[in-house]
C-alpha cells in the first residue's frame, strides 16, 4: 500500500506549516490537548532520528544491495539460491531498492544535500538490466513511482531541489523500467503477468495468475511516465489492464482477488473486500481521477480543487465500487469490513488484514468522514492490543492469526489522513503511540527490524523499503515543519475531457467538502465536538477487538454513560418503480421507448417496473440514482421522469397521505423574491435553495394529512409559509410575545419537551414547529399517553419536524443572510416542486437556459432526495 504523495508527491502541495493549537472540549469539559508546540517539534526530531538510523545504516553497511538486514548488519538482495521464495524476489530486483525508494522521502525531510546525493548514487549504480523477476506492482510502486517523483524534483527550475547539473537521467532510467514491463502485458486480456525478468522478459511457464490489486494499480505511474516521456504506449497498457479488471466485475458491483491473466475468470475461492490483493485497486481509481483533474491540460501544472477535468471514468469506477463495498462488505455496524463471496455478497471470511488499514484514509479522501473514523477505531484498538498491526486479525473468534508486523506503514497513513481532516490531537496521540512502540520494538543498533511474532517481540532480519519511504515519512508529515514545500509539476499535457464526455456530464463539483470545526463563543477550538474519545461509540470499537480499558478512557466514562451499539444505514437501496406505489413486476429490458439516452443522461417516459439502485452520495447531501433498469447512470449525469402518471399519481396520492404518517418526508426551503444583485454583497457561503429531510412528530398533525374539515394541513403546503424565529425565544418554550399567521417556526432543540414547542407554537397561531437538532441522527419526537390526552385534539392541525444538524446548520446561516441583508423572505414547502435550476455555463462557454414552461423537480423515494433526478411533469 502507498501513501498518496508517495507516488506522486511532486503533483501534490505537502502543507508543512506549524499549527497552532487552543483547547479542546471534551465530555468531561474543557481540557487543554497537551499537544504544545514544543512537544510536537520534540516529536518530529524524535521521528527524523528515527528515519536517519535506518538510512544512514543502510547507506553504511547496505548498499548498493536492495535491502538492510538490520540483525546482522548486511546487505541483502534477491535470493539467487531459491528463486522460488517470492517473499524476497517480489521486491529485491538488484537495483538499490531501498536507496530508490528513499528519494521523495528526503525531500520531504528537507535535505537537499541528501537528495542530491542520492540522486547521483542512483545514476552511478542504479541499472535494471539485471537477470532478476520481480513483482511489476512492487517494482512500479516502489521504484518506477520513485523515480518519476524525483525527477520532477530535480527538474524543476527554480525549485528547491532543483539540481543545475542534472540532465534528466533519472527520468530516462524509469523509460527503461518502463520498457522492460512492456512485454508482461501482451496477454488476451491485456492483463499482465505478475512478473516478468527484468533483462529476459516473461519466462516460459511463468504463473498466469494475478491478483487485481497487482495488476490494476498502475495508472498513476505509467500514466505519468507516459506524459513525461512523450512514449503513450505505457498509459494505454496501464488504462487497458484496469478496465479490463473492472469490466469483469459481478453483476453486483465486486471485483474478485486472483483472475487468470488469459481466460479473464475469477479464480478460487472468488472473493472480494479491501484487504490484500484487490486493496490498492480502489484507491487508483479516486486518485487517478483527482490526480488527472488537478493537472492543468495546458501546460502542465498543479492546480488545487478542480475536479471536473478529472478522467470520470475512473470516478464512476469508484463510486460504483465504493457502494458495492458499502453494502456487501461492511459489517451492520459500520465499524469493519469482510472477504465476501464476489457473486453474492455472502460473508466469506471474518477476518481483516493489516493492509486494509489503509481504508480510513482512502475514505477521508473520498468525503465520508464519519465511516472513516469508525474504521479506524477498529485499527486503533489492535495496535492498543498488540503495540503493533498483526498481519491477520480474526473477528469472529478475537485473535490474531499471523502476528507478524513488518512495519507497513497503512495504519499511519489512516491516522495521518484523519488529523488532516479533523485536526483533533486524538490522532496526534494515536502517532506518538505508534512511534514509542516503533522504537522500543523495532530499533536495534544497526537499523529498524520487522516484527516476527508481536506476542514475544521476535525479530525478522530485514528493514523493508517501506520503512523509510512511508511508515516514518508519513510519521514525519503529521507534524510542524520549518519550512514549506510547493511544487508544480513541468509535465507535459495531461489529457482534458473530450466535448462528448463535456456534453455528457452536467458540471458538477464532485469534490467533498473539508471537515468544518465546530466554533464555541470566541474561540476557534479545532477537532471534532467532544474529540473521538468521547463519542458514544468509541467503546464499542474496544468491544469488537476485546482490548483492556486504558486510563485515558477511563477520562472519558461517566456515570450517566453508556456503550451505544450503532446502527447503520444501508448505502445503496433497490426498488422496482410503479407510479402509484402498488407492487408491480420487474421489466429487466425495457425499451427505448420506456427509457432512453439523452444528451446529459436518461429520459424517463414509463417508470412502471424500473428497477433503480439509489446511493448515498458522500457530501451528505442526498442519495443519487446509480442504476435505471441496465443503464449505469454516471456522476454528472441527470435522470430525466417524463411518466404521466406520476403526475396523476401526485394528484391523487394527497388524498390517502392522511391514514399514513410518514417519518421521513421532503422538505424544501428557499429565499422567496431573491434579487440576485445581493449575491454579490454576501461574503460567506450560502445556499438560497435547501432541499432536506424533516423527521417527522409522532403527536400533532399528520404534515401531509388532513385537518377535520377535510383540508390539507396549512403546515408547507401550496406555495409554502413563512418561516420565522423568535430570538427572545429561541428554544420556544416561552409563551411568544407575538401573534402569527400561519408562520412556521424554527426553533431549537433542548430546555422544554418537544410537545411543549409545538403547544407554545400552536398558542401563538403559527402553523407549525421546525427543530434543528445538535445530532446527525433521525430523531422522530413522541410524547407519554398521559401527555397526549391532557391536550386532547388542540394540535390536530399544527404538525412538527426535526432537521439533522447538517441541514439546520445551512438553515440558519440562510436565516442569518435573509435576516441581516434584508434579501427575501425564507420560505418552507412540503413535497417540493417546479425547482428550477441556475442557468449553467456550457463547457463551450455558452449560456445554457431552463426551457420555458419545464419545471424542473427533484424527485424524493421514500423521503430520499434523489439529487440528479428531474420531473418534468
Amino acid at each position: 500500500m502507498i501513501l498518496w504523495p508517495e507516488v506522486l508527491l511532486a503533483f501534490l502541495v505537502v502543507a508543512l506549516e506549524a499549527y497552532r493549537w487552543k483547547a479542546v472540549v471534551q465530555a468531561s469539559g474543557s481540557t487543554q490537548s497537551g499537544w504544545t508546540s514544543g512537544r510536537k517539534l520534540d516529536t518530529r526530531d524524535q521521528v527524523r532520528e528515527l528515519w536517519y538510523h535506518g538510512y544512514d545504516n543502510y547507506m553504511n553497511h547496505a548498499f548498493p544491495a536492495d535491502e538492510l538486514a538490520p540483525l546482522s548488519c548486511s546487505g541483502k538482495g534477491p535470493q539467487w539460491s531459491s528463486p522460488e521464495s517470492i517473499a524476497y524476489n517480489d521486491v529485491a530486483g538488484n537495483f538499490s531498492l531501498t536507496l530508490v525508494d528513499s528519494l521523495d522521502s528526503l525531500i520531504v525531510l528537507n535535505d537537499r544535500a541528501g537528495f542530491e546525493l542520492a540522486v547521483r548514487n542512483v545514476i552511478d549504480y542504479v541499472s535494471f538490466d539485471v537477470d532478476t523477476k520481480p513483482q511489476i506492482f512492487e517494482t512500479n510502486i516502489r521504484v518506477l513511482g520513485a523515480l518519476l517523483s524525483a525527477h520532477i524534483f530535480a527538474n524543476q527550475t527554480n525549485g528547491p531541489f532543483n539540481l543545475p547539473w542534472y540532465r534528466g537521467e533519472l527520468l530516462a532510467l524509469a523509460h527503461d523500467l518502463g520498457t522492460r514491463f512492456l512485454p508482461a502485458f501482451a496477454t488476451s486480456t491485456g492483463i499482465p503477468y505478475a512478473r516478468t525478468n527484468l533483462r529476459y522478459g516473461v519466462p516460459r511457464g511463468e504463473s498466469v495468475e494475478t491478483c487485481t490489486a497487482g495488476a490494476g494499480s498502475l495508472i498513476l505511474e505509467f500514466a505519468t511516465l507516459s506524459r513525461l516521456s512523450g512514449d503513450d504506449r505505457f498509459e494505454k497498457a496501464a488504462y487497458k489492464a484496469f478496465f479490463a479488471l473492472w469490466n469483469r466485475r459481478s453483476d453486483i458491483g465486486l471485483v474478485g482477488n486472483t483472475i487468470h491473466i488469459w481466460t479473464g475468470s475469477w479464480l478460487h475461492p472468488e472473493v472480494s473486500g479491501i484487504g490484500a490483493g484487490i486493496d490498492s485497486f480502489f484507491e487508483y481509481a479516486l486518485k487517478w481521477y483527482i490526480l488527472s483533474g488537478n493537472i492543468s491540460p495546458f501546460d502542465g501544472t498543479f492546480r488545487a480543487n478542480d475536479m471536473d477535468a478529472g478522467e470520470h471514468e475512473f470516478l464512476d469506477v469508484w463510486n460504483e465500487s465504493y457502494a458495492a463495498i458499502m453494502r456487501f462488505s461492511r459489517s451492520s455496524d459500520g465499524f469493519w469490513y469482510r472477504r465476501v463471496n464476489i457473486a453474492t455478497g455472502d460473508i466469506a471470511y471474518y477476518t481483516l488484514d493489516s493492509l486494509s488499514a489503509f481504508w480510513p484514509g482512502l475514505q477521508v479522501l473520498a468525503g465520508d468522514l464519519e465511516s472513516a473514523i469508525k474504521s479506524h477505531m477498529i485499527f486503533w484498538q489492535l495496535w492498543l492490543q498488540h503495540s503493533g498491526l498483526p498481519e491477520v486479525w480474526d473477528m469472529n473468534y478475537r485473535q490474531a492469526t499471523a502476528n507478524q508486523f513488518p512495519l507497513r506503514p497503512e495504519f499511519i497513513e489512516s491516522t495521518w489522513y484523519l488529523y488532516r481532516a479533523t485536526r483533533d490531537p486524538f490522532y496526534l496521540d494515536v502517532g506518538e503511540r505508534i512511534l514509542r512502540d516503533i522504537t522500543r520494538r523495532a530499533k536495534v543498533p544497526c537499523g529498524l527490524t520487522g516484527i516476527r511474532d508481536l506476542r514475544t517481540n521476535a525479530r525478522d532480519d530485514r528493514m523493508e523499503s517501506f520503512v523509510l519511504s512511508e511508515t516514518l515519512k508519513a510519521s514525519e508529515l503529521d507534524l510542524p515543519k520549518t519550512h514549506n514545500v510547493d511544487v508544480l509539476s513541468n509535465t507535459e499535457h495531461l489529457r482534458s475531457p473530450s466535448a462528448a464526455v463535456r456534453k455528457l456530464r452536467r458540471k458538477e463539483s464532485n469534490q467533498c467538502p473539508a471537515y468544518e470545526p465546530v466554533y464555541f463563543g470566541d474561540d476557534e477550538l479545532p477537532g471534532l465536538y467532544v474529540g473521538v474519545r468521547s463519542r458514544t461509540d468509541a467503546d464499542y470499537a474496544r468491544q469488537l477487538i476485546g482490548t483492556a480499558s486504558t486510563p485515558a478512557d477511563g477520562r472519558f466514562w461517566h456515570s450517566s454513560g453508556w456503550c451505544e451499539v450503532p446502527e447503520v444505514d444501508m448505502f445503496t437501496y433497490d426498488y422496482v418503480l410503479s407510479a402509484d406505489g402498488k407492487t408491480v413486476f420487474e421489466d429487466p429490458s425495457p425499451s427505448a421507448k420506456k427509457v432512453s439516452s439523452v444528451t446529459d443522461g436518461f429520459m424517463v417516459n414509463d417508470v412502471a417496473g424500473l428497477r433503480v439502485r439509489i446511493v448515498s452520495r458522500l457530501d451528505g447531501k442526498g442519495y443519487d440514482i446509480s442504476k435505471i433498469g441496465p443503464h449505469t447512470v454516471h456522476s454528472g449525469q441527470i435522470v430525466y421522469l417524463n411518466d404521466p402518471a406520476l403526475a396523476v399519481a401526485g394528484q391523487t396520492d394527497r388524498t390517502h397521505h392522511h391514514n399514513n404518517r410518514f417519518p421521513d418526508i421532503p422538505v424544501r426551503f428557499f429565499i422567496d423574491s431573491l434579487d440576485p444583485m445581493f449575491g454579490t454583497r454576501i461574503s460567506e457561503p450560502v445556499v438560497f435553495d435547501l432541499p432536506a429531510v424533516g423527521h417527522t412528530a409522532l403527536f400533532g398533525g399528520n404534515p401531509f394529512g388532513l385537518t377535520p374539515s377535510g383540508m390539507p394541513l396549512r403546515f408547507g403546503h401550496g406555495e409554502g409559509v413563512a418561516l420565522v424565529r423568535d430570538k427572545a425565544n429561541p428554544l420556544g418554550c416561552l409563551p411568544y410575545s407575538q401573534t402569527f399567521t400561519n408562520e412556521a417556526i424554527l426553533v431549537q432543540r433542548g430546555e422544554c419537551t418537544f410537545l411543549e414547542k409545538l403547544q407554545r407554537a400552536q398558542e401563538a397561531g403559527a402553523s407549525g414547529v421546525v427543530v434543528t437538532s445538535e445530532e446527525e441522527v433521525a430523531i422522530n419526537p413522541s410524547a407519554s399517553t398521559k401527555e397526549l390526552q391532557a391536550v386532547g385534539n388542540s394540535l390536530d392541525e399544527v404538525a412538527m419536524v426535526v432537521l439533522r444538524k447538517s441541514d439546520a446548520k445551512m438553515l440558519t446561516t440562510m436565516l442569518d443572510v435573509s435576516e441581516g441583508d434584508r434579501i427575501g423572505q425564507v420560505m418552507m414547502v412540503l413535497n417540493p416542486s417546479a425547482y428550477t435550476e441556475e442557468s449553467e455555463v456550457s463547457s463551450e462557454g455558452k449560456q445554457e437556459k431552463t426551457p420555458a414552461g419545464v419545471p424542473k423537480s427533484i424527485l424524493y423515494l421514500n423521503g430520499h432526495a434523489l439529487l440528479n433526478t428531474r420531473l418534468l411533469v
